[in-house]
């Protein structure tokens, strides 16, 4: 369900982004990776056909910046080619698609981006997001491209989850203090969604508001980090200086520190039921931990399906420093 009664189609229903939209629509048609191949154009065109749906949200990409330029076919098939395919079974579906690209379709020679701004990609991955842009525009015109950055959740890897990792091997950790962007709540970006769907065709950037560099990002997170240059660390894709996507279309969504907040006790919490279901604290224990009554623990249960493997010691340390760098303008 989308809008009314009209039936919804999710392809990369597995990932990140994907797992947070099926959420948002749980009455969708949720296909991941292992249930369909998106570069096989007449599965594609078949399968839309079949389902018939008023909505296509397409969240299925490869997203490995660095793997992009070892793999550039595989990056083309799946980012570039493959929503190309997509927009033609949604235009002969006469249906809506909305589709995820990318900041890294800018080359970061300005501060900030908006809609309308020049492109220029200058890594594999954002050539290949940029040609899938570029296809679904050819195809069809009743098109919603949302331009996202920094993404980061509760159902995949990210780089938060990067940074308590590293924190808890190392003495220090070094992050870029000169790639410049605004990290994205894949759970507000999925919710923002809804409201997109219902606008005019077009491109929009959806991210949450405020802009940081990477070594920011990870001070928020973690506190034995120490910052390096774009030269000192060096990576086999070349990142854009800035990619600041500027949205000029839709009301803001919060501020990524308050989003960041909310991950990191999501978090928390999850590891806390992981505890629980392993047989390590009792349910009264459990009640205590977060600070809630025995009846509402069930309700804590029903939401968490996911058991943490990273040490509850670090995320309360990383919500202890979250909140120590919690000020911010705007």
């Amino acid at each position: 369900m989308v809008v009314g009664e009209i039936k919804t189609l999710i392809f990369g229903a597995g990932g990140m982004l994907g797992t947070d939209l099926c959420s948002v629509f749980p009455d969708a048609v949720a296909l991941k990776h292992s249930d369909i191949d998106i570069t096989d154009r007449e599965l594609v065109l078949e399968t839309i056909k079949m389902i018939n749906p008023g909505v296509v949200i397409n969240a299925a990409a490869y997203t490995d910046v660095d793997g992009c330029e070892d793999n550039k076919e595989l990056a083309f098939d799946v980012n570039g080619k493959a929503p190309g395919y997509i927009a033609q079974g949604c235009f002969l579906a006469g249906a809506k698609l909305m589709h995820f690209s990318t900041d890294y379709v800018f080359d970061g020679s300005k501060k900030e981006y908006v809609e309308s701004d020049l492109i220029g990609p200058i890594n594999v991955y954002g050539e290949s997001k940029l040609l899938g842009e570029m296809n679904i525009i050819k195809n069809m015109d009743n098109y919603r491209i949302i331009r996202t950055s920094w993404l980061f959740g509760l159902h995949g890897g990210n780089f938060v989850d990067i940074m308590l990792r590293l924190s808890g091997k190392m003495d220090t950790v070094r992050v870029v203090n000169d790639q410049f962007g605004k990290p994205t709540y894949t759970a507000d970006l999925a919710l923002k969604t809804t409201e997109v769907i219902g606008l005019a065709p077009g491109i929009y950037h959806v991210t949450n508001e405020g802009m940081c560099s990477w070594y920011e990002f990870a001070s928020a997170v973690i506190d034995n980090v120490v910052p390096c240059s774009s030269e000192e660390f060096v990576r086999k894709a070349k990142r854009p200086r800035y990619s600041v996507l500027v949205n000029t279309k839709t009301a803001p969504m919060r501020h990524w520190r308050d989003a960041l907040m909310e991950y990191l006790k999501h978090i928390v919490e999850s590891d806390f039921v992981t505890k629980y279901y392993s047989g390590k604290i009792s349910k009264g224990k459990l009640a205590e931990m977060l600070k809630v009554n025995l009846y509402e623990v069930n309700e804590v249960l029903e939401k968490y399906h996911v058991k943490s493997s990273v040490g509850h010691g670090r995320f309360t340390r990383a919500i202890e420093t979250a909140e120590k760098s919690s000020e911010y303008e705007g």
